[in-house]
C-alpha cells in the first residue's frame, strides 16, 4: 500500500489490516487518573516542582522509563511495554500491553500503581480513583504544553459547551480489542455501543466537581454528550446489521479535522481559518501537504464517538475507577467480545431499544446511574445481568493465573457492588453528604489510592 491515498480503497484496508485469527487477540487497557494535592485536593499543575512533570522525573530516574520531550519538556514515559502518558489537564494515564490475559493487565497495572503512588506521596500528591477533577475549575488547571492540545483546546470552545472539561477535567477507562474480519468487528462495534448506557450506570464516578456534588452519577458522561456532535456519541450507522469498514470510512471522512503530524512534535493546525473535512483533505491536499495512511491514522485518533474503531476496537465509556475495580472495564469487554455466545447474550439484552432510546437511555444513566430505568426495568438489573454474561465468558475462555483463577475475579467486586445497587458515584454521594461531610480533605483521604485496599 502507498503511504499516498489513493481511493477510499486504501482507507478500507487500514481497518482490514487489523484483522487477526482468534488465536493472536489481546486486550489493552488504558487508565487515566486524576492526581491533586494532598493538603486541599485542587489538581496538580503541570509545572513546577510538585507538578505532574516532576512525577515524571522521578520516574524516569527511578525506574528507567525513556522520556518523550516536546519543546524541552517531558510529556510521555516509553517504558518496556507500556507507557505513561499525559491528557491534557494532567492526568495520568497508563498505555498498557497488549496482554493475553487480564492477569497480565492486573500485574502491569499493580507496578505502575506502586510506582507511581511512591513518588506521588513523596512531593504531596494523591491519585484519586475518580472519574473527574473534584475541586479545581478549568479555567485553575493547567493545560499541558503539548501542541496538539493548543490545537484542541480553543476549538472545543467553538463546538460544545462542555469540551474544554472534558478535555482539562475527566479522566476514564478503555479496553482495546481485536477482531477476526469485518463481520467481526462490526458485530463487536454493534454490541459495544449498544450497551453503552449500562456501562456508564455500572461505572459511574464523577459525581463532584468544582467542590460540589454536580447532579450526576457520571458527570464525565454528560461531559461528553456536549463535546463536539461531528465526532462524538453513537452514530446511528454502527447500530445496523448491515454496518461496514466503508460505512466507518464514510462517516470519519467528514468529522473535521484538528492537525496534521509531520517529523516529531510537528503539527499543522487544520482548524484555522477554517476547518476541513479528511474528505476535503483528500480531494485538495493542503498547501503542500497530500493525505497519507498516516494522516488517517491520526485522524481516527480524533473521533471520539463512545466505541472506535482502528486497527482494533476501542470501548471509551466507562468513568476511572478505584483501584480494586480499573480492571472491571476491560475484563467485562473481554468476557463479552470474546465469546460468541456472551457476544450474542449482551445483544439481546439491549437490542429492543431504538437508537433515540438509547440515546435518551444514555442520559438517563448519567444523571441516574443504576436508578435508571429501560421502561419498568432498573439499570442495576439489566447491569447485574451484562456482569453475569461478561464472567461466564471469561470462565469460559478459561485463562487462568498461577492460583488456578480464571479472569472472572476481575469482576468479582463489581458484581458485589451493583448487585448491592451502588455505584462509585452513589457511594462517594453518600460519604459526601454523611461521613466526609462536605470536606475535601475527608473526601481525598477517602478516594486516595493510597487508602484503598486493591491488589
Amino acid at each position: 500500500m502507498s503511504d499516498l491515498i489513493d481511493s477510499n480503497d486504501d482507507l478500507i484496508r487500514y481497518f482490514q489490516g487489523g484483522c487477526k485469527p482468534r488465536d493472536q487477540w489481546r486486550v489493552g487497557s488504558e487508565y487515566e487518573k486524576v492526581a491533586v494535592s494532598s493538603v486541599d485536593g485542587r489538581a496538580l499543575r503541570f509545572s513546577g516542582s510538585n507538578g505532574v512533570e516532576e512525577i515524571l522525573r522521578r520516574l524516569v530516574d527511578r525506574y528507567g522509563y525513556q522520556p518523550d520531550e516536546e519543546n524541552g519538556r517531558i510529556v510521555e514515559l516509553h517504558g518496556d511495554k507500556a507507557n505513561v502518558t499525559i491528557e491534557p489537564g494532567g492526568q495520568i494515564e497508563l498505555s498498557g500491553e497488549q496482554c493475553e490475559t487480564i492477569h497480565c493487565a492486573h500485574r502491569e497495572f499493580t507496578l505502575h500503581i506502586a510506582q507511581l503512588t511512591e513518588v506521588a506521596r513523596e512531593i504531596g500528591v494523591a491519585v484519586l480513583g475518580l472519574g473527574m477533577q473534584p475541586v479545581s475549575r478549568i479555567d485553575e488547571i493547567e493545560l499541558l504544553p503539548k501542541a496538539r492540545y493548543h490545537i484542541m483546546y480553543p476549538y472545543m470552545a467553538r463546538k460544545g459547551r462542555l469540551g474544554q472539561r472534558m478535555m482539562k477535567q475527566t479522566a476514564g477507562v478503555q479496553a482495546n480489542l481485536d477482531y477476526a474480519s469485518e463481520a467481526d468487528a462490526m458485530r463487536k462495534l454493534r454490541v459495544s455501543t449498544a450497551i453503552v448506557p449500562l456501562l456508564y450506570a455500572i461505572f459511574a464516578n464523577s459525581p463532584i466537581c468544582d467542590g460540589d456534588l454536580n447532579g450526576f452519577q457520571s458527570f464525565r458522561g454528560h461531559v461528553w454528550s456536549d463535546t463536539d456532535p461531528d465526532r462524538c456519541g453513537m452514530p446511528e450507522f454502527m447500530l445496523r446489521d448491515d454496518a461496514s469498514f466503508a460505512d466507518y470510512a464514510e462517516y470519519a471522512l467528514d468529522v473535521p479535522m484538528y492537525f496534521l503530524i509531520r517529523g516529531h512534535h510537528e503539527y499543522i493546525d487544520m482548524t484555522r481559518p477554517r476547518t476541513i473535512t479528511f474528505r476535503e483533505y483528500m480531494q485538495r491536499g493542503h498547501q503542500r501537504e497530500r493525505a497519507t495512511i498516516q494522516d488517517w491514522a491520526n485522524h481516527l485518533t480524533t473521533i471520539f464517538t463512545e466505541v472506535r474503531l482502528k486497527s482494533y476496537l476501542e470501548v471509551r465509556t466507562a468513568d476511572s475507577q478505584p483501584p480494586a475495580f480499573m480492571l472491571s472495564l476491560p475484563a467485562l469487554i473481554k468476557g463479552v467480545l470474546y465469546d460468541d455466545d456472551c457476544l450474542g447474550a449482551a445483544w439481546d439484552l439491549v437490542k429492543r431499544w431504538s437508537h433515540p432510546e438509547r440515546l435518551a437511555l444514555a442520559d438517563a444513566a448519567h444523571k441516574f446511574g443504576l436508578d435508571a430505568r429501560a421502561g419498568r426495568i432498573k439499570f442495576k438489573e439489566l447491569g447485574l445481568e451484562l456482569l453475569n454474561i461478561g464472567a461466564q465468558g471469561l470462565e469460559r475462555q478459561h485463562k487462568l493465573n498461577e492460583r488456578g483463577e480464571d479472569e472472572s475475579i476481575y469482576l468479582l467486586r463489581m458484581i458485589d457492588l451493583v448487585r448491592s445497587g451502588h455505584s462509585q458515584a452513589s457511594l462517594t454521594i453518600e460519604r459526601w453528604k454523611g461521613q466526609w461531610n462536605y470536606d475535601v480533605k475527608r473526601l481525598v483521604d477517602g478516594c486516595s489510592y493510597d487508602a484503598q485496599a486493591w491488589a
